[in-house]
């Protein structure tokens, strides 16, 4: 069973930082691409960041030059460093790992943390 819970949301200024992590409570293969998305009311969810098996990053054009994805297979772990934070990126983000390779298809969701950015 693979449960991902998330952590490290809360209350940020603008221009501060928050560090959002992911943890699978089973032990993910490293086929499993992770991800980072978030979700505001009347808005679509949307792409924040994610990384490859391999560790190739991919960044929606908010995140980008702001925000880092990591992951930490050992630990089974995915993260999202958040710098110089803005009011809209208050949202609800949700963490995700994607099956690769045969898995492909085999996704989990995380229950989602919110973060809210306001001074």
């Amino acid at each position: 069973q693979v449960r991902l819970v998330e952590s490290g949301g809360g209350l940020a200024q603008p221009g501060g930082s928050l560090r959002l992590s992911c943890a699978a409570s089973g032990r993910l293969l490293s086929i499993y691409a992770g991800g980072w998305y978030r979700q505001s009311p009347g808005k679509q969810r949307e792409l924040v960041a994610s990384i490859t098996s391999g560790g190739t990053t991919n960044y929606g054009d908010s995140a980008k030059g702001r925000f880092t994805i990591s992951r930490d297979n050992a630990e089974n772990t995915v993260s999202l460093q958040m710098n110089n934070l803005k009011p809209e990126d208050t949202a609800v983000y949700y963490c995700k790992y994607s099956g690769m390779g045969p898995k492909r298809g085999d996704d989990y969701w995380g229950q989602g943390t919110q973060v809210t950015v306001s001074s």
